[in-house]
Formats: C-alpha cells, sequence, structure tokens
C-alpha cells in the first residue's frame, strides 16, 4: 500500500528535473544576449553618469584652479609687502 503513491511522486519529480534540464540552455542564452545588448533605457542611465562624473569633476578643478590663483595672489602681496622701498 505504501509503495502505490511511489511512482506518482518520482514521476513529478522526474519531469521537474527534466524541464529544468532542458529549459537551462534557453535561460543561459537570455542571460548572455541580455549582457550583451544594451537597451535605450541603459544607454541614457550610462550616458547621464557620464555626465554628472564630468561636471564633478569640473568642479573639482575649477575649485582647484581658484584655491591656486588665491594663494598666489596672496603671495604676491605679502611679496610686495616685505619688498624694501
Amino acid at each position: 500500500m505504501l509503495l502505490l503513491p511511489l511512482p506518482l511522486l518520482l514521476g513529478g519529480c522526474l519531469m521537474s528535473a527534466a524541464k529544468t534540464i532542458i529549459t537551462a540552455p534557453i535561460k543561459a542564452g537570455e542571460i548572455i544576449y541580455d549582457t550583451a545588448t544594451e537597451s535605450q533605457e541603459e544607454a541614457d542611465i550610462k550616458r547621464g553618469r557620464a555626465a554628472r562624473k564630468a561636471d564633478e569633476q569640473s568642479e573639482r578643478d575649477a575649485r582647484a584652479a581658484q584655491k591656486t590663483a588665491k594663494r598666489a595672489a596672496r603671495e604676491r602681496r605679502r611679496a610686495t609687502e616685505d619688498a624694501p622701498r
């Protein structure tokens, strides 16, 4: 009596395994295709990120140049104040 439902249980398990084995190459192909191609939205996001990084870098460069210019002006003032007359 206990062995009667066993083939039914094993049949479901085998079907599930067969389904997994059959669909695995398809899923792998989908992943490879999705990785290899880029949607328009992804391209827009990537361009936006690059633009933000470029803006941030130019702001850092401008602040550094301004700081250098202030330092140079301060040194020129000190040099003219300390110069003998």
